[in-house]
């Protein structure tokens, strides 16, 4: 019977998430904050050493508030941010939604009953762990089916033989491999 667990319970289940995959995505968003701010550190240098250059009178006049200033820095580093968040909106997620289509899509055929059913991702995909796991899953399936198969087949024959005895131990080893199977 599976335990109930509380909502704390859970919540602590879900830190443990594969720390390589944390480290992935970490470094993905962090590069992306990384580039958005360098980006914009190098458009307010070259704004402001534009000013600078200036003689102190123009900037005095051209200078009403500071908001003047730094308005164009803040909407070029916007851009910029905004740029670099759809580019990671769009691509970021390939890298998973990809491989869990093709899980999923595995999964929908071993649901149907097709056990034979490998979910093959490349190399580099992040979820290749995953996809091997629900492989392995499977092939464990498709072993305890062979088995059961097999013992229905000699069961059949120790029936149509009439041999009781044998009927009686293959119907126990079967309730034993069925029993296995936890449903």
């Amino acid at each position: 019977m599976v335990e109930e667990r509380s909502f704390k319970d859970r919540k602590k289940l879900n830190l443990t998430v594969k720390r390589e995959f944390q480290r992935w995505m970490l470094k993905q968003v962090l590069v992306a904050v990384v580039f958005s701010s360098v980006v914009a550190a190098v458009i307010l240098y070259f704004y402001a050493r534009q000013e600078v250059v200036d003689s102190f009178f123009t900037a005095h006049i051209k200078i009403r508030r500071v908001s003047d200033l730094l308005l164009p820095v803040i909407c070029a580093g916007s851009a910029v941010s905004l740029a670099v968040g759809v580019f990671l909106s769009l691509f970021l997620p390939q890298k998973i939604a990809g491989p869990i289509y093709r899980i999923e899509q595995g999964l929908v055929q071993i649901g149907s009953g097709d056990l034979t059913t490998v979910i093959t991702l490349r190399d580099n995909d992040t979820l290749k762990d995953l996809a091997e796991n629900v492989n392995k899953s499977t092939a464990s399936l498709r072993s305890q089916v062979h088995e059961a198969k097999a013992g229905c087949m000699e069961l059949e024959k120790a029936v149509l033989e009439g041999d009781s005895a044998q009927v009686s131990e293959l119907m126990q080893r079967q309730k034993e491999l069925i029993a296995k199977l936890i449903t």
